[in-house]
């Protein structure tokens, strides 16, 4: 098999992989989002410290969905670079991004160099 067929395998492999990553986060945050629905104020129905509780976890619910978020466009602009030819590269400096890197994360943008600066 040609460098170039395996390359070609090897990205759409790593295509599926970010699709899925994708379908994962969005399908995290539609369970999750009862959680993030503002809380009920209504002393008669929840005590003092039950409400403050319920209030503590909304906002780490809303934190962890806006990391989820973040994920999702790290996702999205890993597929775009596939789309435009560019995967691999380093958004930086342009350089081969090291493979074992983007076994690890698939959607890193940056050489280990450029992501030390």
């Amino acid at each position: 098999m040609a460098k170039n067929d395996q390359t070609q395998k090897r990205f759409s492999q790593i295509r599926k992989q970010l699709i899925k990553i994708r379908e994962d986060i969005k399908n995290i945050s539609t369970i999750s989002a009862d959680f993030r629905k503002p809380v009920t104020l209504d002393q008669q129905m929840v005590g003092r410290l039950s409400r403050i509780d319920a209030m503590q976890n909304q906002e780490m619910q809303l934190e962890s969905e806006r990391r989820r978020q973040i994920e999702i466009e790290r996702v999205e602009s890993a597929l775009r670079r596939l789309k435009h030819g560019t995967f691999g590269n380093c958004i930086v400096c342009g350089e081969k991004i090291e493979i074992n890197r983007i076994k690890n994360d698939p959607t890193v943008p940056t050489c280990i160099e450029c992501a030390k600066t």
